[in-house]
């Protein structure tokens, strides 16, 4: 199929993008990725009369930022690019963790971890990794800048904040405390396919090691993505004695799935109470792995890096010694 007719813009600026996208009167869409918006477009499912390309503007919109505080990913950057990046990953794993789980390697090339915000598709990975991260959408229009939480961005569903004049600059994630562990789970019926339940889950151990913190953010559960506070359910127990079961339990009452031709409603809620089980466990084994890691003294890293009576020691004694190790 083909899409309807619609005029063509391609700025050499924000500044242009967002002037263009002021001057259609709501009749326009912008074109980044274009993995959501082309499908669409060829099943006559959105008509635009305008299409405001922005893949010009890679300057300024493509780029992953990370700070002790936060992850900031411009409109521009691609999935593949989102998950190759290594300062993202080491200051938030669950990004790399779940954007994996979007579609095809072919699709996460070209399409967008912020395009994919702002498509705002419930059964979307990246929407439920911004809620649960608390994070942010910065949009731009002509008059102005202004930042919408993820609490607040997403209305419904494939609806958001986003205003037709405005265009989506970039997204912010809320890095974690220290001692935080993730995961990321989902079902579907076929690799790559929407997923039937998925849960994003970010796990933080306190000062005496016990469970501090627990939220999952949940996908195909609801017309957006929903986030449930899990700490009640596990909250004050050790990483080994947390119980992940009550935590499912939790979860599975907090969602209000509806019954579609791939799965009932009470499937996906029973999936959510496994998904939840499964991923808290993942998290809490993940963050007690980094605490381990961090730690200055009496941890793996100590024992790696002693001088003597180690593996290291064996390693760097002369040749002739080793030879007559038994």
């Amino acid at each position: 199929m083909k899409p309807p007719t619609f005029a063509y813009h391609r700025p050499a600026s924000v500044a242009e993008a967002v002037a263009t996208l002021g001057d259609s009167n709501g009749a326009a869409k912008v074109l980044a990725g274009g993995q959501s918006l082309v499908p669409l477009l060829n099943m006559r499912l959105a008509a635009p009369a305008a299409l405001v390309d922005i893949n010009r503007l890679g300057d300024e919109l493509a780029f992953v930022e990370a700070t002790a505080g936060s992850v900031r990913i411009g409109a521009l950057t691609r999935h593949a690019q989102t998950d190759a990046s290594e300062v993202a990953h080491a200051a938030l794993p669950l990004l790399r963790q779940a954007t994996r789980h979007v579609a095809h390697q072919t699709i996460r090339n070209r399409g967008t971890t912020v395009g994919s915000i702002v498509h705002a598709d419930p059964a979307g990975e990246m929407p439920a990794v911004l809620l649960v991260c608390d994070g942010e959408i910065e949009l731009a229009s002509a008059s102005g800048r202004r930042t919408v939480a993820a609490a607040d961005f997403f209305t419904g569903p494939l609806e958001s904040a986003l205003r037709p004049d405005e265009l989506a600059i970039a997204a912010t994630f809320t890095v974690p405390p220290g001692r935080t562990g993730s995961a990321w789970v989902e079902v579907s019926r076929r690799a790559g396919d929407y997923a039937l339940c998925g849960v994003g889950l970010v796990v933080t151990l306190g000062a005496d090691g016990t469970v501090e913190r627990a939220r999952g953010g949940y996908i195909s559960v609801g017309p957006t993505p929903v986030l449930v506070d899990l700490t009640d359910a596990v909250g004050g127990a050790s990483p080994a004695k947390a119980d992940w079961d009550a935590a499912g339990a939790l979860a599975a009452s907090s969602v209000e799935p509806e019954e579609d031709i791939h799965a009932s409603a009470d499937y996906r809620r029973e999936l959510v109470r496994v998904l939840t089980m499964r991923a808290g466990r993942q998290a809490v084994a993940h963050a007690s792995a980094r605490e381990l890691a961090e730690r200055p003294s009496g941890s793996a890293r100590e024992l790696a890096e002693r001088p003597s009576g180690s593996a290291r020691e064996l390693a760097e004694r002369p040749t002739a010694a080793r030879a007559e190790d038994p």
